[in-house]
């Protein structure tokens, strides 16, 4: 019958294939259709990635670039704006400083290919900002079929004059001890520091002590290869951390001796640095500012044009006193209060040396807005700190941002206030004529 026969058009396919087959076209065109709108995403999003990528590198070699320029103009932030009531040309306004590293930065970025590029300085408000802050915005099309779309990619950079410091192990050698050095036991070391030592094994061996030199300078490659083969920083520093790089360190023993030299070597004006290494003694007088200065000779002790009168003999009284630079401490009060008396921060800190009340009462000072208590106390202060970590900058650090951090990194710590802090003293010592303004910072991007 021919009811009972397949019909013609469908023999050999089951029943229902027809609609099988619309659902796979659907299919394949939706997958078709994922595939180009992956592709768009896809290559919006390699081409997003490529011009972040871009954009960082423009930020960060225009911030490098802008802090490049400030450091070089920095010296002449810090000279007399007057020489013989004559306008001295070598001296640069604060406005005229952040123009230097701001028409350097904006160049950079435009040459670089940013069509515009933002510079600010993050620390603009203090007498000497070191910081350089540069944003960048670029407008990318992406094209999608007929459709166009535009997206904004940024980015942004600080860079910073930091105190050497601040910059962290390296082992470049340019963060220690230049000077001449003399030998004892074939160890070397500062030449005061080996005449102080003389002293002391004098008195050792009138007491039946004999004193060993284990180590003595060493510098940051040494260090460094010291420190590969013995990597733990408890008992081994990394390069540029290490105090022997100072050529102010001794490692000391025998192991008999350790009981002497703890009841005796601060007569000789060596101090035990770390509780835990018995062996280990630092000269605590003639703390360097440049690390390079020639057998522990202080330069610019005398009381530099930029104090106000007033305060001029008070300081030299305190530095003589305390044996600490009046350089040092003059442009740290200038830093601190800028010579106002009466200064008060929001902290707390109070006076020209800003002491907190805490640290005030620590070191006797019952009134901080007295000038000339508050200098004494200043010195006496820096004493102890340059006694305890050996180089100015730490020392600076420690009274910005207390012992603790920076004992326990043995560095500036990574706080953008106290490294603003620290390379400022250091300009204004470099521009007093206590070493260099510019040899005193380096150059470096913030992490």
């Amino acid at each position: 019958m021919a009811g009972d026969r397949p019909d013609v058009c469908t023999r050999g396919r089951p029943a229902g294939a027809g609609a099988h087959e619309g659902q796979v076209v659907v299919l394949v065109v939706a997958a078709l259709a994922a595939i180009l709108l992956g592709a768009f995403v896809l290559g919006a999003v390699a081409k997003g990635i490529g011009e972040r990528s871009l954009a960082q590198r423009q930020a960060d070699l225009a911030a490098l670039s802008g802090a490049r320029a400030l450091h070089a103009a920095y010296p002449r932030l810090f000279e007399p704006a007057y020489r013989r009531r004559r306008p001295n040309p070598q001296h640069l306004e604060k406005e005229e400083y952040l123009a230097v590293g701001r028409q350097a930065a904006t160049s950079t970025a435009g040459r670089n290919g940013a069509e515009a590029a933002r510079v600010t300085f993050p620390d603009a408000r203090t007498i000497a900002p070191v910081r350089v802050r540069v944003d960048i915005t670029r407008r990318v099309k992406v094209d999608r079929g007929a459709e166009r779309r535009t997206l904004d990619v940024e980015a942004s950079a600080e860079a910073e004059l930091a105190p050497p410091d601040s910059l962290g192990p390296g082992g470049t050698g340019v963060d220690e001890y230049g000077g001449p050095l003399a030998y004892r036991q074939g160890k070397p070391m500062r030449p005061d520091v080996a005449r102080a030592f003389d002293r002391m094994e004098r008195a050792a061996t009138a007491a039946g002590v004999d004193l060993v030199i284990t180590s003595a300078f060493r510098t940051n490659a040494e260090q460094a290869a010291l420190f590969a083969a013995h990597p733990d920083p408890k008992w081994v520093a990394p390069p540029g951390r290490s105090l022997h790089r100072l050529a102010t360190e001794l490692d000391l023993g025998p192991r008999a001796a350790y009981g002497w030299l703890a009841a005796n070597a601060e007569r000789f004006h060596f101090k035990q640095r770390y509780a835990w290494e018995p062996w280990h003694f630092g000269y605590t007088l003639n703390a360097s500012s440049s690390l390079g200065e020639r057998d522990g000779e202080r330069q610019g002790s005398a009381v530099p044009d930029f104090v106000p009168e007033r305060f001029a003999r008070p300081i030299a009284r305190a530095a003589q006193r305390w044996n600490v630079s009046a350089a040092l401490l003059s442009a740290q009060i200038y830093v601190e209060s800028n010579f106002n008396p009466f200064a008060r921060s929001p902290a707390g800190a109070q006076g020209l040396a800003q002491f907190m009340p805490g640290t005030a009462a620590a070191y006797g000072l019952e009134n901080p807005f007295d000038p000339e208590a508050s200098i004494d106390a200043q010195a006496h202060h820096m004493h102890d700190l340059l006694r305890r970590f050996a180089a100015v900058p730490l020392a600076l650090a420690a009274y910005n941002a207390g012992p603790a951090p920076v004992a326990r990194c043995g560095c500036v710590p990574p706080y953008p206030e106290t490294r603003g802090y620290v390379a400022r003293i250091l300009g204004l010592m470099g521009g007093a004529g206590e070493g260099t303004a510019g040899g005193g910072v380096k150059v470096r991007l913030v992490e």
